[in-house]
């Protein structure tokens, strides 16, 4: 898979004022290299059809910022949607200078026709931002549409893992593997609970040590707990851990209830909260929906996240309640 580009596309034409575009256009070159240096950009304004279709023919993009630097008409946005279905950013430059006379840009006139294609083309959705380049609402949305198609690409060598099957009436999170590779590109695998719970009891309490120590280090508490079920919460971090290890996981989903309690003896909260730690979305339930908006909001935020229940909603305070058994991540 190439690596993850994003591409400037700053159209216009030529009978408006070229000294103000181009003024707009280095600024945005320079706002854009600094949010993602591995932004391609043109080296001149892109002020004709041809020079357009020249700057796109080699192009793989992940990302588009098109940009009206001057009015543009339709054409222009339909030669860039015939070629590509990579999300778009539709930035429209504020008018540098209101006096009466001459329009310098008239790029928001441009943006009309721009979004007005984009629909037309089965109703692509696209981001919008206003403004000129060093405006902070313009670089909170550039870098929201960069950070948002940069995890849409990573989606696509995601492999996630179904451990058991939702307990009745929890359907919503039940997934096939042909939806989620339609849908999202995701590889998805499954695996029964019990060849897991088999794996864990095979191992010796000397194998699962080095999962214990980590469990006690991150929790408080773990020493009250019985210690057989300590031992054995090692062996299950160990099986989740090495299948993940060996089978590329990036995000699980695991049936808890009632087989880890009836078959094992030892339910897989905590494994999951440790998981969570380790940089693999674990969301219980085996909801597999639920493990991969985590794995989402893992790739953007660059922490783990907390999958839980709202479970209180307290009108007074504004404020929601959630909750769950303990696959929460640890606090540092």
């Amino acid at each position: 898979m190439h690596p993850f580009t994003p591409v400037y596309i700053p159209v216009g034409v030529p009978t408006f004022h070229l000294e103000s575009a181009r003024d707009q256009f280095e600024r945005s070159i320079r706002v854009l290299k600094s949010i993602d240096a591995g932004f391609v950009c043109p080296e001149e304004m892109l002020l004709s059809l041809d020079k357009l279709r020249a700057y796109l023919d080699p192009l793989q993009p992940d990302l588009i910022v098109f940009q009206n630097l001057t009015f543009a008409n339709a054409a222009y946005m339909s030669e860039v949607l015939r070629r590509f279905t990579c999300p778009v950013l539709l930035w429209t430059l504020r008018e540098p200078v209101i006096d009466g006379g001459r329009l310098r840009l008239n790029s928001l006139t441009g943006a009309y026709s721009a979004a007005n294609t984009l629909r037309a083309f089965g109703g692509r959705a696209f981001a919008y931002t206003f403004g000129a380049p060093e405006e902070d609402e313009v670089g909170s949305a550039l870098r929201a549409s960069v950070a948002a198609a940069r995890v849409k690409k990573e989606m696509r060598s995601l492999k996630m893992a179904a451990i058991g099957h939702t307990p009745q009436g929890f359907g919503f999170g039940r997934a096939l593997d042909g939806e989620l590779m339609q849908a999202f590109g995701v590889e998805l695998e499954a695996i029964e609970a019990r060849e897991l719970i088999d794996r864990a009891k095979g191992y010796t309490d000397e194998e699962c040590a080095a999962y214990l120590e980590k469990t006690a280090c991150a929790t408080c508490g773990l020493e009250k707990t019985p210690e057989r079920n300590r031992l054995d919460h090692a062996r299950l971090y160990k099986a989740y851990s090495d299948y993940a290890q060996a089978n590329g996981i990036g995000a699980l989903a695991s049936r808890c209830w009632p087989d880890f309690f009836t078959a094992f003896g030892t339910p897989v909260c905590t494994v999951l909260s440790l998981l969570n730690d380790d940089g693999v979305a674990a969301a219980c339930e085996a909801d597999i929906y639920g493990a991969l908006s985590m794995w989402v909001g893992m790739r953007l935020s660059g922490e783990p996240v907390f999958f839980g229940d709202p479970v209180s909603l307290d009108e007074g305070e504004n404020s929601l309640t959630f909750w769950h058994c303990g696959a929460a991540a640890c606090p540092p």
